[in-house]
This record gives structure tokens, C-alpha cells and sequence, in this order.
């Protein structure tokens, strides 16, 4: 692997709760090759969500250091990360948080509006991200008219239409079933081993971390250990 894609260095994260200050994230330190696919596991109230927004730019650490290909996001003002997410990072969720009267690939588009691309050079791009999803002929369906599986193989096209640095996914198969899961699962391994995207992956399944490279496990805001996954 190549050298760190995401640096954290002693990154720490308070909320204020009432008049009590409650820290979710305790000096977290950990580099992130560029090429690699992590799976964030840990019970719930862990900080995986928080870890992961942090290193997408969704929020700002109460201290400490988040660099992401040379640039120090901790730096940046709520402005600048808008601009910094949107030529960086991808994010698939849980629920695709498609636009019901769009088609898919308007849906894909969304993102390249924000861009000087013209209106061809859009539908282009997002053909090829429909097409490496294998949803090359739904194009035109609307999210009603598609699966739970091929809602989420747009939401993942539409996260890799500006070809990002990064790709965020915030348990991208917790709302399917195990074979739609898998399937996303294996091309979200393929973007990650063949198109060389590196991908963050929270995830409460185990079977799901078993596709990532390897396994970080978050316990009460500090990480516990790493393990190699198979592969």
C-alpha cells in the first residue's frame, strides 16, 4: 500500500449534554493507506458514526488532527469543508436518500450539478457510474420502480460519479437482505480492489467486515485493536 490517505492524530470529539461535557472519541490515533478498504466495528454508542463523519467532513473534532490527502480539514470552516467534501469524498448511507421523482441516473447526476460540467458531459458520467454498477439499463427507472439492492447500487453510483478521494459508507447493507447485501458488498470490494478506491466502512455485521481489507474496533470512543480481514 501507498502512504496515508487519512492521518488522525490525537483527535478528540465533546459534546455538551446539559451542563455535563461528554467525550465520544479519546485521542484517537490512526493512518489510513491510500487504496484501502477498513470496516469501523463497535457496539452502539461506540463513536463509529462519529469517526466517520469526522473523517468525511460531516463535523469538526473538538481536538486534535484530521489530515486527508495533505490537507488539514480540522482547519477548515463549515464553507470550506461544503466545497472540500464535494470534490473529496462519496457517502453511501443506509437509506439511499434518493430523490423519489428523479430517475436513477438524474439521481447520479445530483452531485455534478455543483460543477461546470454541462448537461452532456453529466449524463455521460453518470452512464459510466450506472454502467460500473451494473445498473446500466435502469437509467431511466425511478427509485419505486427499483429494489431495495438496486436503490443502493445508485446511491453508490451517485457517491463515485465525481470520482472522490475518499468513500464513506455508514452501514451501506443494513437495510437489505443478505443476498442484496452481499452483492453490495462485492462491488463495493470490486470499486476498492480494481478502480483502487479506498473506502471506510461502518458496519455492525461482521460477516459485511469481512470483505475490508481490515477491521478497526471502536469501544467507548478509543480504538482496541485492528485485524486483517479475509480476503
Amino acid at each position: 500500500m501507498s502512504e496515508a490517505l487519512v492521518t488522525l492524530r490525537d483527535l478528540t470529539k465533546t459534546y455538551q449534554r446539559g451542563p455535563e461535557k461528554v467525550e465520544v472519541l479519546h485521542h484517537i490515533d490512526l493512518a489510513i493507506p491510500d487504496g484501502d478498504f477498513v470496516a469501523l466495528m463497535g457496539p452502539s454508542g461506540s463513536g463509529k458514526t462519529t469517526l466517520l463523519n469526522l473523517i468525511g467532513g460531516l463535523d469538526s473534532p473538538t481536538g486534535g488532527e484530521i489530515e486527508v490527502k495533505g490537507q488539514r480539514i480540522d482547519r477548515m470552516n463549515s464553507g470550506q469543508l461544503a466545497q472540500w467534501r464535494g470534490n473529496h469524498v462519496g457517502f453511501v448511507f443506509q437509506f439511499y436518500n434518493l430523490m423519489p421523482t428523479l430517475s436513477a441516473q438524474k439521481n447520479v447526476e445530483l452531485p455534478l450539478l455543483l460543477t461546470r460540467l454541462s448537461a452532456a458531459e453529466r449524463r455521460q458520467r453518470a452512464e459510466i457510474a450506472l454502467k460500473l454498477v451494473g445498473l446500466a439499463d435502469r437509467g431511466k427507472h425511478r427509485p419505486a420502480e427499483l429494489s431495495g439492492g438496486q436503490q443502493q447500487r445508485v446511491s453508490i453510483a451517485r457517491a463515485i460519479v465525481s470520482d472522490p478521494t475518499l468513500l464513506i459508507c455508514d452501514e451501506p447493507t443494513g437495510d437489505l437482505d443478505r443476498q442484496s447485501a452481499e452483492e453490495i458488498l462485492a462491488l463495493l470490494q470490486t470499486l476498492n480492489r480494481d478502480h483502487g478506491k479506498t473506502l471506510i466502512m461502518v458496519t455492525h455485521d461482521p460477516k459485511a467486515a469481512e470483505y475490508a481489507k481490515r477491521t478497526l474496533h471502536l469501544d467507548k470512543g478509543s480504538l482496541v485493536g485492528q485485524t486483517a480481514a479475509a480476503a
